[in-house]
């Protein structure tokens, strides 16, 4: 499919990489053709703050420069409107974002086709080690924004459902396969739960989503979920759908669905999301606060200038969501394109640095820690 961006420029800008990420410039039009679509700057009554008529941010631009990026569906929305500011702040950088899941967008960066790649899990040592672009260098992940994967349900009369991780391994891996099944309804004494079977909806593409949720499978009920934490799907049974979208767009079509996307997702497509009991004294709902609460609380384990978070999936604290990701910009510490570097680094200074974080809240997602960010701007500034 796709998608139509506003431009003041012409010219062309050739593909990137065999999946077909590409660009042209036509008739002072920005019109991106790839295989999933690259992220535009059209407003979509989705929540995201209005640019038509505000100021352009204070944003330290490049000179020029023509950035490619792929990957992370999570970030898509989010990178949608950082995209947008930065171009009307820094005319005539031209930065493309192409949301074809973690899993192709790490594999365009290592092989060299982007100049960053985004992924909503940490690129391995050995992968970092062994990246075609980073010549003399390696590649390193910096995170940038995180968010609740929210649980997103259609249940005919629940407007309001609360499942614990034990129960949520279970519905994934098909051993509770009915919605007036009695751990259901032990969660849930109030509620009215029909007999209807449930349908569940996992990705089908390689996704950082997918090895986030069940990273927490196997964190909160390891006697439950006893697959690997990556980013192939592994539950037995459901249905699957392409991307965080295909996800949503299926839970929102069936009765009896449940699926995974991120919460930015649930809001546009007015999906009932699931509240989680994490043994806190209140089953906690997806929102950008309590998804920074989870952030707030990860470690850096990350060595040198690489910058990997690591969770604590069996939180107790109040108010603190536990599905979370980071979505991270897999990026060379040295060995960037002299033509690129310069752009990338300003953009990535944009979206990690005040301008670019304080409104994610707004958008559904969740800021950095600042201690975190004081370091990825650090970073930044120093590839080369």
């Amino acid at each position: 499919m796709q998608h139509r961006r506003r431009g003041r420029r012409t010219g062309k800008w050739g593909a990137v990489g065999a999946t077909g990420v590409g660009a042209l410039l036509v008739g002072g039009g920005f019109l991106l053709a790839t295989g999933c679509g690259l992220v535009g700057s059209e407003g979509g009554g989705d929540g995201r703050p209005s640019t038509a008529s505000s100021k352009a941010p204070d944003i330290s631009c490049a000179a020029q420069g023509k950035v490619a990026g792929s990957g992370s569906t999570a970030q898509e929305n989010v990178m949608e409107y950082w995209i947008e500011q930065y171009e009307r702040a820094c005319a005539p950088v031209q930065i493309a974002y192409n949301p074809v899941g973690s899993g192709a967008g790490v594999a365009q960066f290592v092989r060299g086709a982007s100049a960053f790649g985004g992924s909503d899990s940490p690129l391995t040592q050995e992968d970092a080690e062994n990246t075609a672009a980073c010549a003399g260098g390696r590649a390193i992940n910096l995170p940038m924004v995180g968010g609740p994967i929210a649980i997103g349900y259609n249940v005919p009369g629940v407007d309001d459902l609360v499942l614990d991780a034990s129960t949520l391994a279970k519905i994934f891996d098909s051993r509770i396969t009915t919605w007036d099944d009695p751990a259901i309804q032990k969660l849930n004494p109030g509620a009215d739960l029909p007999s209807l079977d449930i349908q569940a909806v996992h990705r089908a593409d390689s996704s950082g989503t997918t090895q986030n949720l069940q990273a927490y499978l196997a964190g909160a009920a390891p006697e439950v979920w006893p697959y690997e934490a990556d980013k192939s799907w592994h539950g037995k049974g459901g249905h699957s759908a392409d991307g965080s979208s295909g996800v949503a767009a299926d839970v929102t079509s069936a009765p009896g669905s449940i699926g995974y996307f991120e919460l930015s997702f649930a809001i546009k497509q007015r999906i009932d999301t699931v509240r989680i009991d994490t043994g806190a004294p209140t089953p906690v709902a997806p929102s950008p606060e309590t998804a920074s609460a989870g952030i707030a609380a990860t470690e850096i384990v990350g060595k040198g200038k690489d910058l990997t978070l690591e969770f604590d999936y069996r939180t107790t604290a109040e108010s603190t969501y536990p599905i979370t990701l980071i979505t991270y910009e897999l990026v060379c510490d040295k060995g960037n394109d002299p033509k690129t570097l310069p752009a990338l680094k300003s953009f990535l200074s944009y979206t990690a640095g005040d301008e670019g974080q304080k409104i994610l809240p707004g958008i559904h997602y969740a800021p950095l820690p600042e201690s975190v960010a004081t370091e990825v701007r650090k970073v930044i500034g120093e590839l080369s």
